[in-house]
């Protein structure tokens, strides 16, 4: 078992082979404090030392998460194991950072499934603290969904089991162990979850090698490479990377490539739009394909939404750079050298996946994001998160409307909410009904300050208490979290 002293100091041993290489590694240890009472994280407080440079553009090549291999084939389930362990790799050019990664691998790596056939993952965590695995948009039993104190603990392993009824669409699995996961995430354990079924394969849409996972993360990195980590420290995490490294290029043939575009921020915004605001087609959302294909000169995704987006490179001439930016801090994400054109049988229909009639709600609820004063923090109905109180109780095979508040004036913060075990639609956004984009099954919705978003969920077979949370993670672990129970 690794010791916390050992975490974070590059070591000897070689780890296996991962997107980014990486190395084993040894550490010396990081302070801890509590905020609000009760509630303990490992982070430094300040920092006061040299702030690595910023990195130049396009040096780099944008790398591509592994594809696990299953420890076993059965007739109705793959099977995996994947070791928790820390590591050393190459985030910045030339520096080695210290990392927390799920089998070596930075990001992790990617499991690719099908809906109607089980995923079993066997997860042994070889770190000094507890962890928790949360398959992020899935549709599970409440053992196996990665409650936030059901914990892995230390030298132990657990096993989940996924069934896939849901959907294809572009998941993702991170920690979530409270009261660690924002540090747990921004240290590298999240990784891709591909979910694919038969209809959505008859679509034709760009497949294979054109079908790219972009993880998208921002970090603040000291002079020698190691990543500082404060909470609600936003603000100064001013290196964006594109799975793992700062602004890579990806050389692009002439034809339509599909994006699979995750924002795993812990707590950034991201605004997406290519050079001269070219038209990216969206297809999907977090719980799978929209209804209808959405042309749009701009994604915008809050902490961990997902927009899975087509672009068709055909357009260009050979030798065309296209840059990826994030328009709300001006700075580049990711470059595409289009090369020369190739056979493309791919297509984007003009219809998707319909969406079904949404059935009468039987229960309406209020979520109110607010800043507690007296607490100092946000909290969620006036409370902080408690894991031995259920806060909403569900009857199992009702549908209901949450409709969700930020009431966070007069400090005027952003939040959003993620609901664990469903895919919800979005009806509006303050009386103003979902647009294109907003069409398809959600789990994370953005809202503005002094916005209300109501959306619509139906919990159908599944028992047991999930939670729901503000995806912002440093704000999460903090406590802005509660818990539902269906019965």
């Amino acid at each position: 078992m690794v010791k916390r002293r050992d975490l974070f100091k590059l070591g000897a041993l070689a780890g296996g082979a991962a997107m980014i290489p990486v190395l084993a590694s040894e550490d010396t240890g990081v302070q801890a404090f509590a905020r609000p009472a009760g509630h303990r994280h490992h982070a430094t407080t300040t920092f006061s030392g040299r702030a690595a440079d910023a990195p130049d553009p396009f040096t780099v090549p944008l790398p591509l998460p592994p594809a696990l291999k299953p420890a076993a084939v059965l007739p109705d389930a793959d099977v995996y194991r994947v070791t928790t362990r820390p590591a050393v790799a190459e985030l910045l050019p030339g520096l080695q950072t210290p990392v927390l990664t799920y089998g070596g691998s930075y990001i992790g790596p990617t499991i690719r499934a099908t809906t109607g056939r089980r995923v079993i993952v066997h997860h042994t965590n070889t770190l000094d603290m507890g962890t928790a695995v949360h398959l992020h948009g899935a549709h599970v039993p409440a053992a196996h969904d990665g409650f936030p104190t059901d914990l892995i603990n230390p030298g132990t392993t657990r096993t989940y089991e996924y069934p896939n009824r849901q959907a294809a669409a572009t998941l993702w699995y991170h920690d979530h162990a409270h009261h660690m996961e924002a540090e747990h995430v921004y240290r590298g354990l999240h990784g891709f979850y591909l979910l694919e079924d038969p209809a959505e394969r008859s679509l034709k849409l760009p497949k294979g090698a054109y079908d790219i996972p972009i993880m998208l993360t921002d970090a603040r990195f000291a002079d020698d490479g190691s990543l500082v980590f404060i909470m609600d420290d936003s603000g100064n995490r001013t290196t964006l990377l594109t799975n793992g490294r700062p602004a890579p290029y990806l050389p692009v043939a002439g034809r339509r490539y599909r994006l699979r575009l995750l924002n795993a921020s812990n707590m950034r915004v991201f605004r997406l739009q290519l050079a001269g605001g070219e038209e990216l087609v969206q297809v999907a959302s977090d719980g799978g394909l929209l209804p209808a294909p959405a042309p749009t000169g701009t994604i915008t995704l809050s902490a961990a939404e997902r927009a899975d987006v087509v672009v068709d490179f055909s357009r260009y001439p050979a030798g065309t750079r296209l840059v990826l930016s994030d328009t709300l801090t001006g700075l580049p994400v990711l470059r595409f050298d289009v090369e020369g054109r190739v056979r493309d049988d791919s297509r984007v229909p003009s219809v998707l996946r319909p969406a079904a009639p949404l059935p009468p709600a039987t229960t309406v609820r209020d979520v109110t994001f607010a800043y507690d004063f007296a607490l100092g923090w946000f909290t969620i109905n006036g409370r902080l998160f408690d894991p031995d109180r259920v806060d909403f109780t569900i009857n199992r095979g009702s549908t209901e409307i949450w409709r969700i508040h930020n009431s966070t004036s007069p400090i005027g913060v952003p939040h959003n909410l993620h609901v664990h075990l469903v895919q919800f639609r979005v009806l509006d956004r303050n009386g103003v009904p979902a647009g294109p984009a907003e069409q398809g099954p959600k789990d994370t919705v953005s809202v503005a300050p002094g916005e209300t978003v109501r959306v619509q969920a139906t919990f159908t077979d599944h028992l047991g208490r999930y939670v729901f949370h503000c995806h912002q993670l440093d704000h999460s672990s903090m406590g802005m979290m509660a818990v539902f129970e269906v019965v």
